[in-house]
């Protein structure tokens, strides 16, 4: 009998509509309005090196990176823009800080988008008109990047300290001051390292305007803090609808930043999803290793595109219902398991052979699904 596979053909669930914001491009990316919420990381390699910066942003595109944004703190490294702006696959941003030079450096190189952090740029505000214009004759757009870290001094002095108030206020400034110079291509970011700070500053500032919003935590720490503390805190927005574009704050590779990001948009329903393993915690009932049969089957469909969802289950308890529900599954127990496809039990393999068993038929899944003409994809089985 034939059975559809995959994730359905009608729109997934999600928890709220989108906010709705203004749409803006950075290159070849939508951002805000009804485009996809992108996912964006940041090199780590000197921008002066263009082969390995380059080579990184390879690296993030094969992740499934949206843009990419690289730091500018020296002409050295605005002279390398051009180069690594013309040869990256993805949009690339430049990120300005202390001079405001770089900023019209970085436009003239052909960069997608700027970056600007006003409460570091001397004299940020006097040069905001010439800004807007050189950015809108280029057809470039902007983030204004709010952090706490370099809040304007101004604002440090009448709130005391970063609050959500504080950030807010810097950001609309900002935003009032290029839409005086009609001015509108640009998006704002309010970012904080302590996720509840940084939800209400979100809160209040998509309350204020419709400004698209790149949100991101901080500073967030390494790689498990950080991702732990970047899902609760974009969990929390995007399941309300605010942000249009993300990136997670690692100490860690930036390959690791983009594959967290998907996949809290893929848990939201705001991405389709790829591959997805269900597998259980392990308890007293398991009968087989379930730690390594995940781990295992995990690192065997490793790249695999297709929206599959394999269901790894160590008893007899909730296995056999889980294995049905996913595309593909096994219940494993007693030295042997059960394999589902689409919940239709097509062989019972010894725990052996259970791995080599599920990739194989993920593999031959994979392909059907690939060769689909159209329509929702189907095996089948029996």
């Amino acid at each position: 009998m034939n059975v559809a596979l995959g994730m359905p053909s009608l729109p997934p669930p999600v928890l709220a509509p989108r906010r709705t914001s203004r749409k803006i491009s950075v290159g070849k990316v939508d951002v805000g309005g009804d485009a996809p919420v992108s996912v964006q990381s940041m090199t780590t390699t000197p921008t002066t090196d263009i082969n390995a910066t380059l080579q990184q942003i390879a690296e993030l595109t094969a992740a499934g990176c949206d843009i990419v944004r690289v730091a500018v703190p020296s002409a050295d490294d605005a002279e390398a823009l051009p180069a690594i702006a013309q040869k990256s696959q993805i949009p690339v941003i430049a990120d300005i800080h202390f001079q405001p030079k770089y900023v019209f450096a970085a436009i003239d190189a052909g960069c997608a988008a700027v970056r600007v952090n006003p409460g570091n740029i001397k004299k940020f505000d006097d040069k905001v008109g010439e800004i807007a214009a050189a950015a809108k004759d280029a057809g470039v757009s902007l983030r204004i990047g709010v952090n706490a870290g370099s809040l304007d001094k101004r604002l440090l002095e009448k709130y005391g300290k970063p609050t959500p108030e504080a950030l807010v206020d810097s950001a609309v400034w900002e935003a009032s001051l290029f839409e005086e110079h009609d001015f509108h291509d640009f998006k704002i970011s309010v970012k904080h390292n302590d996720p509840v700070v940084m939800v209400r500053a979100y809160e209040l500032l998509a309350e204020r305007g419709d400004w698209p919003l790149h949100l991101g935590v901080t500073e967030a720490g390494p790689a498990f803090q950080g991702t732990v503390k970047s899902s609760v805190a974009f969990g929390t927005l995007l399941s309300r609808g605010i942000g249009d574009t993300i990136r997670v704050s690692l100490s860690a590779p930036p390959v690791e930043e983009v594959k967290v990001g998907i996949q809290i948009l893929q848990s939201l329903n705001l991405r389709e999803r790829k591959l997805e393993i269900v597998s259980c915690p392990s308890c007293g009932r398991a009968q087989v290793d379930v730690y390594t049969l995940a781990d295992k089957v995990t690192a065997g469909l490793e790249g695999m595109e297709v929206p599959l969802r394999v269901a790894v289950m160590g008893c007899v308890v909730n296995g056999p219902g889980e294995a049905r529900e996913a595309d593909l599954g096994v219940a494993s127990g007693n030295g042997k398991g059960q394999i589902f496809v689409k919940g239709e039990v097509i062989k019972t393999v010894p725990e052996a052979e259970i791995v080599e068993t599920l990739i194989e038929e993920a593999m031959r899944i994979a392909e059907t699904m690939d060769e689909a003409p159209s329509g929702e994809p189907s095996v089948t089985v029996g």
